[in-house]
């Protein structure tokens, strides 16, 4: 089986040192992420392509490929390919039916070849040779040279053909570690979640910044949505997820500062906060999900007013969107359900909030306010490797997690649907239940409390932070199952 990547347009034009460096950092990234499906598979860096290669043959193998691949940042497109030896252009033909008749009918088609080497024959006597023996055999609509529902890819290099299966669209963006690392602020909602996904796109190494007002619930549901984004989009590279209690903040700031000024100096206090855990990382810069307008503390006033209180740089990927495309790049991209269905938290929410802060009346409402609470909350600060985040809920109840399910148990598969299509959950003994985990609270309620329910997800992160919850609610039936495998 094997794959051939193309680069992101803007890696194409870079310097030939920083060309190297990005196409070496993709390459790293690639041939790490693979391995976990295949500890042996190849990733050939060349000019113009990266070169993957895997002795395995499955059907699952090849989609776990794909799905890794489309969502590694740095790629424009990739093929999947099917290697043979070079005979001659009848055996080009006939392999070429082979693959590709079945699915020219009732299509149009065109047959593009590309050609590297020595041969008797140029790329467009291929082009016609196959060409009309395909329309001939099969019950294709016919050739369409301009507008084809149906191109057939062709490429020999030596005396190898490759005959291209099915050609994906990549990610683009920039290899991850490619870029200086950022700290995204996030608290689960679709814009934080969406920048997220764009600054992680642009290779920049992402790390989360959570800002809990007051919910262990609201935790619970960050650190899924960043656990999510981080496998899928980011996985190459461990990044650091930080909490912060905010909750004695915002009763500071509920307590002593004037209404219409709570939401504008709340944001404050988070960059104030934010900037020196950065600082603390090595990170450079911030990232929001503000866009202008979209509430009152996003006006250019109030924004200005908020980065007034750091010298950290402050990226906003969103600054120009709309909340309709915002949505719908967290569909795309699978958080809208995360967003969607985050719990509710208590914030500082001001009656008639002000769209024009004046530096100093804020100045003086933050005077009332005591800022060894802000300096206790950074300190309080909580880090975790975010592969490791299920260690760290300490607090939470302990759950049983076991190997095997329990004779009679009810596993419920809490994946997102796409992992739970991607990579199916059958067992022979036990029924198994689908529960996304955003439906899980609301719907466990509804479930027959005289049986027991294991909780299963891939790496047992969310089944655990999940199964901690529940528990924590009054639900003695609730057990983790963690296949040692």
């Amino acid at each position: 089986m094997q794959f051939v990547i193309k680069y992101f347009a803007e890696i194409t034009i870079k310097s030939k040192p920083v060309r190297r460096q990005f196409v070496g950092q993709l390459r790293k990234n690639l041939s790490r992420l693979l391995k976990s499906v295949d500890p042996q598979v190849q990733v050939e860096a060349q000019w113009d392509k990266l070169m993957i290669e895997t002795e395995l043959d499955e059907e699952l193998v090849r989609q776990q490929f794909i799905e890794i691949i489309s969502n590694t940042p740095g790629i424009a497109y990739f093929l999947d390919v099917v290697e043979y030896p070079l005979v001659d252009i009848h055996d080009v033909y006939e392999k070429t039916l082979t693959l590709h008749g079945a699915s020219l009918a009732g299509k149009t088609f065109v047959v593009r070849c590309k050609r590297v080497g020595q041969h008797d024959f140029k790329s467009g006597d291929v082009e016609q040779y196959v060409g009309g023996g395909l329309n001939q055999n099969t019950a294709a609509a016919g050739v369409d040279l301009r507008n084809p529902d149906i191109t057939v890819r062709l490429e020999i290099r030596g005396d190898r053909l490759f005959i291209v299966n099915q050609r994906y669209q990549g990610l683009g963006g920039f290899p991850m570690g490619a870029l200086d690392p950022v700290l995204s602020l996030m608290s689960g909602g679709f814009d934080s979640t969406v920048a997220s996904y764009l600054t992680m796109k642009r290779g920049l190494r992402t790390h989360f910044l959570f800002f809990n007002l007051g919910g262990h619930a609201h935790e619970v549901g960050v650190k899924e949505v960043s656990l999510y984004l981080w496998q899928k989009y980011a996985a190459s590279h461990r990044v650091k997820f930080i909490a912060v209690p905010f909750e004695d903040v915002v009763g500071e700031i509920l307590q002593k500062v004037d209404n219409s000024q709570m939401g504008v100096i709340l944001k404050r206090m988070m960059l104030r906060a934010g900037s020196r855990i950065a600082a603390e990382l090595g990170v450079q810069a911030l990232v929001t999900g503000e866009s202008v307008a979209q509430v009152s503390s996003q006006t250019l006033t109030n924004l200005a007013v908020i980065d007034s209180v750091t010298d950290t740089l402050v990226l906003r990927p969103l600054i120009t969107s709309d909340k309709t495309d915002i949505i719908r790049i967290a569909a795309r991209i699978g958080t809208e359900e995360f967003a969607a269905n985050m719990p509710e938290y208590c914030g500082v929410i001001s009656v008639k909030p002000t769209t024009k802060a004046r530096p100093e009346k804020i100045e003086r409402e933050e005077s009332k306010f005591d800022f060894d609470v802000l300096e206790r909350a950074i300190a309080d600060a909580r880090s975790y490797n975010i592969n490791e985040i299920d260690l760290s809920e300490e607090q939470a109840p302990d759950v049983e997690s076991l190997a095997a399910p329990l004779a009679y148990s009810v596993v419920v598969d809490v994946r997102h649907p796409g992992e739970q299509e991607l990579k199916p959950l059958n067992l022979a003994s036990n029924e198994v239940m689908h529960i996304p985990f955003y439906e899980l609270h609301r719907k466990f309620a509804e479930l027959d409390m005289d049986k027991i329910y294991m909780l299963y997800c891939d790496k047992g992160v969310m089944s655990r932070l999940h199964a901690s919850h529940l528990k924590q609610e009054g639900y003695d039936n609730v057990r983790v199952y963690r296949p040692s495998s």
